[in-house]
């Protein structure tokens, strides 16, 4: 890449928020495009004067700097009625990588992100629980074993690595299963500084719903509603909130923390306790009925479906529940549900959340829609992958 736009790219935050000079308007117009472009696909160039406000002119000036940049690409020329072709400008996918780093309560997962959010690679370490020093052992070996499969032009356009981990994973150790020691070192751990320390690369942190919930705003069904609540039920149920097509983070950064949510029948369970994998797990082990491998890498649930149907009714209360509470509070044009499970389950489960939905007292409180999420395992990881790519390329 050009000098240019290394400067471009080690900006955390665009300069116009700081004060106008040209440069920090150059850069601001130019997140302003590319963002334009990842959300509605392919633009030309009048596309993009109109959705942006900006001048032809203008519009030109980025779109050659970008290219030069190896960041769009030109797709086919595309014939009107009248007047010249025009050229729809795409995202180039091999313009910028991430790294993404998931760490769940049974296994870990590395993937390699690409510029239009296509997963190139993955590697994954199952555990019982997570250990702070092997998990570090992991990324270190797998953040380089990525790299290495990117060519030596490509590897300059790697943006940095973005992790997410639950929200004070150490105090997990009861439901998690593992030693209260071992997961109290989580406590004093800063991942950030390891990483940084590990793989010389730029990091940075999200709470890991929080994560999936940035993933299917910016690849998935998010990009249909301004404003939404999203659930994401894993080995334990979490979420985030959407607000003007942005995540909303909060104070702490823990926004959407909807696993803590009270639900109906009993105010000391939460969300949690309801719509999480972890208590089918249970169930299925109290009753012998435990599978071979963990339920996130199986391809069906059609064996275990004694327990399945009563977990997912159970779940879907829960979830109605919350989604409505929330609802009261903001008017939420529309609930996203994903989750580690098959595609039949979490439609299932969606299914299940519009008919309690539709059947709970929510006199005064618009319903919204209900659909499923599209990312499904990877949400978390493609999250965290998106945050390098996010703050030195692009914006909403």
């Amino acid at each position: 890449m050009t000098s240019r736009t290394r400067q471009f790219n080690d900006t955390q935050d665009p300069p116009l928020a700081q004060g106008a000079n040209l440069t920090g308007v150059r850069m601001h117009n130019e997140r302003l495009v590319l963002s334009l472009i990842r959300r509605h696909g392919s633009l030309a160039k009048a596309e993009i004067a109109r959705r942006s406000g900006l001048s032809p002119q203008t519009v030109s000036v980025i779109i050659r700097a970008l290219e030069k940049d190896d960041l769009l690409i030109r797709h086919d020329h595309v014939r009107g009625r009248i007047g010249k072709p025009s050229v729809p400008m795409a995202l180039n996918p091999d313009g910028a990588f991430s790294i993404g780093l998931k760490i769940g309560r049974r296994s870990a997962d590395l993937i390699l992100l690409d510029f239009t959010g296509t997963v190139r690679e993955r590697l994954a370490i199952p555990y019982d629980y997570p250990r702070a020093a092997s998990l570090l052992g992991f990324v270190q070996g797998g953040v380089k074993a990525l790299i290495g499969k990117l060519s030596p032009d490509l590897r300059p356009r790697l943006a940095g690595i973005g992790f997410g981990e639950p929200f004070e994973l150490w105090t997990w150790f009861d439901p998690v299963g593992g030693s209260k020691t071992e997961m109290e070192a989580w406590r004093d751990l800063n991942l950030a500084r390891e990483l940084e320390d590990l793989c010389a690369l730029p990091v940075h942190a999200e709470n890991d719903a929080t994560a999936a919930c940035s993933a299917e705003n910016a690849f998935g069904r998010g990009q249909e509603f301004s404003d939404y609540l999203y659930f994401f039920v894993g080995h334990f149920a979490g979420g985030g909130v959407v607000l003007n097509n942005s995540v909303y983070r909060g104070r702490t950064g823990n926004a959407g923390a909807l696993g803590s949510m009270p639900v109906r029948g009993d105010p000391r369970r939460q969300l949690i306790e309801c719509a999480s994998i972890f208590v089918l797990e249970a169930r299925l082990k109290e009753a012998g009925a435990t599978p071979d491998r963990p339920l996130n890498e199986l391809e069906s649930w059609d064996s275990l479906e004694a327990h399945v149907g009563p977990w997912l009714d159970e779940a879907a209360r829960a979830l109605a529940v919350a989604a409505a509470s929330a609802c009261a509070v903001i008017d939420f044009e529309g609930v996203i549900i994903d989750g580690s499970m098959p595609a039949d389950i979490r439609e299932r489960l969606v299914d299940r959340v519009r008919v309690e939905m539709a059947e709970a007292p929510l006199r005064g409180i618009d319903l919204p829609e209900v659909v499923t999420g599209t990312i499904g395992y990877d949400a978390r990881a493609m999250g965290a992958a998106s945050l390098p790519l996010f703050s030195r390329y692009l914006s909403i």
